[in-house]
């Protein structure tokens, strides 16, 4: 059979001659690749997977997921929507702390900051130098400790304990931010009717510098110091009501009258320079406040005392600056005492008789002071630094009773018959005393006097 090609001849004919061939055009010469072809395996082949197996063939679903989705998830994403819908949500803004923690952050404390960080400023400037000058009469050094509290604020707390002159001695500021309950609120209203009654809470800010110096030696008295700022703020940050509040007092075992003259004194100088009426006004507070009433005896020979103290009774500056001239006033009203009694003798009686007293000191603390109250109630508190107040060392005797004539009878009179003046020089039954003598406008003179001698 002949083939089908046509045949070369044939072919032939219709070649083209050689000029008008095409050009062969040289190509890079690649190395062969080989390619592997995929192998198709059918699905049914034992071990292989069908993706859309369970579309094809959907399994029957358990009843459980729908209840789910109908008894649970359906309402509460219609509750969800509806709480969206119909409640009034108010976007809360950042609390006094924040706002002041920013604030020292960008600009520090100038005179135009916020009163509450000029007065955290102003307590700490001044716990240093307290501190510096009561080391130099000790001769040791004060423990220093920082904390911080979680809602804002902290303090530093200095503590010296065993000195050469204190038993025991603290100088602490505390800068606390928190909220006051609705109880408390009302409770406060009684003396700031500024404070709104309808809230239940409010935002608050208290800074303070609070001291107690424990001598050893029964003839130096303890002294107790605190100045203090209360502020509180609305719910968009703004300040809805403030006060001041303070005082100093002076406590000793064995009573000198010029120690008491000379500590009312400068406190009364500093009292004068902004109303005449504030020292015999803050003395009579000192006397009733600082009282165990259960005794019926003060706790001291007094000094000044004053809370509350808002805009009904002077603006805001002034205030401050009262509060200023009397923190100011501490060091020459005490270090002069002090310095005087450290090294004086004293007898193993003497020295129960300090034990004593301060036993009356630490039942005042306990049962009466509000400062100490308000702090052991305040969440977050720092229990160590309220109770820093208290003596390392006391006594309780019981049915105790001085001897008849004793300094330490004439001390319970005093206490139990309190002067509404300024205290003046009366005569002692010890062989010797001191006299405060004045030499000049503001200097003075410390020196002995034996009474027995004509």
């Amino acid at each position: 059979m002949p083939s089908p090609r046509p045949s070369s001849r044939l072919l032939r004919a219709f070649e083209l001659p050689r000029s008008y061939a095409p050009r062969r055009i040289p190509r890079p010469q690649f190395q062969s690749r080989q390619f592997t072809k995929a192998v198709k395996r059918p699905l049914n082949e034992p071990g292989q997977r069908d993706p859309l197996k369970e579309w094809r063939e959907p399994s029957k679903s358990s009843p459980w997921g729908n209840r789910i989705r109908k008894y649970v998830l359906v309402p509460f994403t219609l509750l969800l929507i509806y709480n969206i819908l119909t409640e009034d949500v108010k976007a809360e803004g950042p609390t006094i702390a924040e706002k002041d923690a920013l604030l020292k952050r960008e600009s520090g404390i100038t005179e135009q900051s916020p009163m509450r960080l000029r007065m955290e400023q102003f307590i700490k400037q001044h716990q240093k130098q307290i501190v510096a000058e009561l080391e130099k009469v000790d001769g040791k050094k004060f423990h220093i400790d920082t904390w911080q509290r979680p809602e804002g604020g902290g303090g530093i707390t200095c503590v010296l304990q065993d000195g050469n002159v204190f038993e025991k001695a603290g100088v602490n500021t505390s800068v606390v931010y928190g909220k006051l309950p609705r109880a408390a609120i009302q409770k406060m209203r009684v003396n700031h009717k500024a404070l709104d009654p309808d809230v239940d809470s409010l935002e608050f800010f208290a800074a303070g510098l609070s001291m107690v110096l424990h001598p050893s030696n029964p003839m130096a008295p303890t002294v107790h110091l605190n100045y203090r700022y209360f502020e509180t703020a609305d719910e968009f940050g703004n300040t809805n009501a403030w006060w001041y509040g303070g005082g100093c007092d002076l406590t000793p075992s064995y009573l000198f009258d010029e120690d008491a003259i000379h500590f009312h004194s400068t406190i009364k100088s500093a009292c004068d320079k902004h109303d005449k009426t504030y020292y015999p006004r803050f003395k009579k507070w000192c006397d009733e406040y600082f009282n165990n009433k259960h005794r019926s005896e003060s706790r001291g020979v007094g000094g000044i005392f004053f809370d509350d103290l808002d805009e009904s009774e002077k603006d805001q500056e002034q205030l401050f600056a009262f509060a200023q001239d009397c923190l100011s006033a501490f060091l020459p009203s005490y270090i002069p005492i002090i310095e005087r009694r450290k090294n004086m003798p004293y007898t193993e009686a003497e020295k129960q008789w300090q034990q004593l007293r301060r036993g009356r000191y630490v039942e005042f603390n306990l049962v009466h002071d509000r400062g100490t109250a308000f702090g052991l109630n305040t969440p977050g508190s720092r229990v160590e630094s309220i109770l820093m107040s208290l003596p390392l060392t006391a006594r309780w005797q019981y049915m105790h009773a001085p001897e008849k004539g004793s300094r330490e009878e004439r001390l319970l009179e005093v206490l139990r018959n309190p002067k509404e003046s300024m205290p003046s020089p009366t005569s002692f039954t010890p062989d010797k005393q001191s006299l405060l003598v004045i030499d000049g406008p503001k200097k003075l003179i410390y020196k002995e006097q034996d009474t027995n001698t004509p």
